[in-house]
């Protein structure tokens, strides 16, 4: 029983030994980018900062907050951000409900939930869908951004697993007081699902905020680029400030390593204030919304 108890004490000391570096090798990177955009030009560009800010300057701040293209990314992202969140959370709300049902309240339930598994497995691939959307007018509008991915088929299995496991016995009462289908969805089902519906929140806030690629090709103007896209190309860029004449002053004060910094921890910031009040629901909705045997 000693031997049992002392490898375990063992097991655990290195286990937050691993989680702990895991963790710090995650958190570094972004604290060395937090301490390059405080820093100076100077400092930044000859390499001098680590993990604290040399020379403490708010300069590169107060350039990209003056900066047109990077608050127009951005609004654009929050717009995203704000109907691709509802659209998602809404269809997969109204698709999970009714697959959540047997087969002997709604007949077609195998073929719907089978025809939403294809999906997972096969896709048309990039130029068919580029071809869709083009076809269609959604070109260099918001919604070539939000429609192609409106139904997301793995918050749907989450969703649907979750309903089927709450209590038949609160529907059924439900229905025997004369409530319809939308009111047990609206009044008893979404709010016992709260844990699971953070979670696909979750994946679907930082899925929206984080997406660059489908800007890139489904936008032909740069100032219609979501703040992804933008970062996206200002990071590959070789010299992505550009400055004109009139900006030749600022050049004393900021540089393009500061300037790079200081957008891309701007650019992370409202998933970071985000994400912990979400992660306590991560794994319990993780859990309580996977397929049951």
């Amino acid at each position: 029983m000693h031997h049992a108890s002392l490898s375990r004490k063992i097991f655990v000391i290195f286990n937050y030994i691993f989680l702990v570096s895991l963790s710090l090798l995650c958190l570094l990177p972004l604290i060395q980018v937090l301490s390059i955009s405080f820093s100076s030009s100077p400092a930044a560009s000859a390499g001098l900062v680590k993990l604290f800010p040399v020379d403490f300057s708010l300069d590169s701040y107060q350039y990209i907050l003056q900066k047109k293209e990077f608050i127009n990314s951005f609004s654009i992202t929050l717009k995203r951000v704000a109907i691709g969140y509802t659209v998602n959370i809404l269809l997969a709300l109204l698709c999970a409900y009714p697959l959540s049902k047997e087969v002997k309240e709604f007949r077609a339930r195998t073929y719907y939930a089978w025809f939403f598994v294809f999906t997972i497995l096969f896709g048309g691939g990039l130029i068919p869908t580029y071809i869709i959307v083009s076809e269609t007018g959604l070109l260099d509008t918001i919604w070539a951004l939000i429609i192609p991915g409106a139904v997301g088929v793995f918050n749907i299995i989450l969703l649907l697993n979750f309903f089927r496991g709450l209590p038949k016995e609160i529907e059924e009462s439900a229905f025997i007081d004369g409530a319809g289908h939308w009111t047990v969805l609206t009044k008893m089902y979404v709010p016992m699902s709260m844990p699971v519906i953070a979670t696909i929140s979750l994946f679907t806030l930082v899925g929206h905020w984080n997406a660059w690629f489908d800007g890139l090709i489904y936008m032909n103007f740069p100032d219609k680029y979501p703040l992804s896209t933008y970062l996206q190309l200002m990071v590959i860029n070789s010299n992505p400030m550009k400055m004109d004449i009139n900006n030749l002053n600022g050049t004393l004060e900021i540089s393009e390593r500061t300037t790079r910094a200081a957008q891309i921890f701007l650019g992370a910031l409202p998933i970071l204030i985000v994400y912990p009040f979400l992660q306590k629901y991560f794994v319990k909705g993780i859990v309580v919304g996977s397929v049951k045997g």
